[in-house]
């Protein structure tokens, strides 16, 4: 038996890797799925779609090139819209800011939910009923209904838009991280370090968040797919870029009247963001797969086997 007042044993470093590294692994195994193979296929397609779609774009999607809902035509190979504008120039060109705002909705909502779960789970006491408590608040409005009330209130400006989304997320985030935190802060390495006196931020930061990296990249998988359908949705009201600016969500908006007439101005824009959401969602539940998978394979694993952890006197 060590003598009291010697150091405590850390983890391995072997160990911490693994942590910090697990999620690669993850990732690399869902891609090679057939599920994850799939939903990584049709992400790739619409993302380069929306990225390099703008600098391919035939006519400029503010021009006037054809008379409003025509047909397909040599120029303008989806037609013309409410307008008279090239469909197909303002579907490339009208994708990336839909992308830019649900992946910045996402990484903000998920970075705010994942800091209360894992600040409510660790910390505990009045801290945990406070943070709870406040996401039950948040929680009791759906996510657009949540939106759609804070862009009314300060108007209709992207970057609160973001905001509104990703804080929408959080509550739902903070709930799944704080479960997985109330078993992680169990474990033997967070108690060894704890053991060490360190600082609980730094507990926090270091030793609990590298072991919540799994269900961090499924719930940010998730997020997306729902940030997507969002944020296209307040733009398909009115709430996203103003008139002309080229916008998914504002295209289906503005040609849904001539439907019969030209239909390629409501469905290829619908479309993309369908496959857009399809894809997210089913690389997501592949990522989630596997990650079940790891995570009953890490249950048979002691991390501090052969360690003694000894209390300073």
């Amino acid at each position: 038996m060590a003598v009291p007042g010697t150091p405590i044993d850390a983890p391995p470093p072997g160990i911490a890797r693994l942590r910090r590294h697990e999620w690669l692994s993850v990732l690399s195994r869902a891609v090679r799925t057939r599920r994850g193979t799939v939903g990584l296929s049709l992400m790739a397609l619409v993302v380069a779609i929306a990225v390099v779609g703008p600098f391919i774009a035939p006519n400029s999607p503010t021009e006037f090139v054809t008379a409003p809902f025509s047909g397909p035509a040599p120029g303008t190979p989806l037609g013309g819209d409410a307008l008279g504008r090239d469909v197909l120039s303002r579907v490339l060109a009208g994708g990336w800011l839909i992308l830019l705002m649900a992946a910045a909705a996402t990484l903000f909502g998920v970075g705010a939910g994942a800091a209360a779960g894992i600040s409510a789970a660790y910390l505990r006491g009045w801290a945990d009923a406070l943070i709870m408590r406040s996401v039950d608040v948040v929680l009791a409005f759906p996510s657009l209904v949540f939106a759609l009330l804070l862009v009314s209130i300060i108007g209709p400006k992207l970057w609160l838009i973001v905001l509104a989304v990703g804080f929408s997320h959080a509550p739902q985030v903070a709930r799944v991280l704080r479960s997985s935190t109330l078993d992680i802060s169990e474990r033997d390495f967070v108690k060894a370090v704890e053991l060490q006196g360190v600082k609980p931020r730094l507990i926090m930061a270091r030793e609990i968040l590298p072991s919540l990296i799994t269900p961090l990249t499924v719930e940010a998988g998730l997020r997306l797919t729902y940030s997507i359908i969002i944020v296209a949705g307040l733009s398909f009201l009115g709430f996203g870029q103003p008139p002309p600016a080229p916008n998914w969500g504002l295209m289906i908006n503005e040609n849904r009247i001539g439907l019969q007439l030209n239909p390629w101005g409501v469905v290829v824009p619908a479309a993309l963001i369908a496959v857009l959401t399809i894809g997210t969602n089913t690389f997501s539940d592949a990522v989630a797969r596997v990650a079940l998978g790891v995570g009953r394979q890490a249950e048979e694993i002691t991390p501090l086997e052969g360690h003694v952890l000894v209390a300073p006197r």
